[in-house]
C-alpha cells in the first residue's frame, strides 16, 4: 500500500494512546489541508500490509487504529485488512475521511472493498476540511462540518449517530 506515514503513540487522532497510518493519495485537496503532501497518489512510500500490522501489534499499550490521510477510502482493501487485524487484537477503529458518510454509503453499494472499509470502523470522522469552518476547540476534528460518527450503530438504525458533538 501506498503510506505517507506511520505514528506510533499517538494522542491526537482518537481517544487513547493510538497507532496512527497516513495513508498517501487524497482526491478531495481541501483549502488549508494540514497534511498536503499526503495529496498525490504517487507520493510517499510502498509497505507491505502485513509490515503496517506488524508495527502496529508491536506496542501493548496501543488502544487502538487511526486510519487518516490522505484519503483511507482511496485504498479501501489494505485499509480493510489493518481494521480488521486490530478488531482481531480487541484494538478500536477510527479512520478519517473527506468524504461524509453518505457518500461512503452510496460509493459502498457498488465498492464491496469501501463497504467492507466502513464496517470495520468504530468511529468516522467524516467530511473534507473546510477553511472557513476550522477550529480547535472541537476534539479530532479540523473543521465544525465534521462529525464523529458512531459507524455500526448508524449503520444498524439507518440514521447518523454521533458519539459526540
Amino acid at each position: 500500500m501506498k503510506i505517507a506515514g506511520l505514528v506510533q503513540d499517538s494522542i491526537v487522532d482518537g481517544p487513547g494512546l493510538r497507532f496512527t497510518v497516513f495513508t498517501q493519495g487524497c482526491p478531495h485537496h481541501c483549502e488549508g489541508c494540514h497534511n498536503p503532501a499526503t495529496h498525490d497518489p504517487d507520493g510517499g512510500t510502498e509497505m507491505e500490509v502485513d509490515e503496517v500490522i506488524r508495527q502496529l501489534l508491536s506496542n501493548p499499550l496501543t488502544d487502538g487504529v487511526t486510519l487518516s490521510g490522505g484519503e483511507p477510502f482511496a485504498q479501501p482493501a489494505d485499509c480493510f485488512k489493518i481494521a480488521r487485524a486490530a478488531h482481531e487484537h480487541n484494538l478500536n477503529v477510527w479512520t478519517y475521511s473527506g468524504y461524509t458518510f453518505e457518500q461512503l454509503l452510496t460509493l459502498s453499494k457498488t465498492d464491496g472493498d469501501i463497504a467492507a472499509l466502513l464496517h470495520e470502523t468504530d468511529a468516522l470522522i467524516d467530511g473534507p476540511f473546510i477553511l472557513a469552518e476550522r477550529t480547535l476547540s472541537l476534539p479530532w476534528r479540523g473543521s465544525r462540518n465534521q462529525r464523529v460518527i458512531e459507524v455500526k450503530k448508524s449503520l444498524e438504525t439507518g440514521s447518523v449517530v454521533k458519539l459526540m458533538d
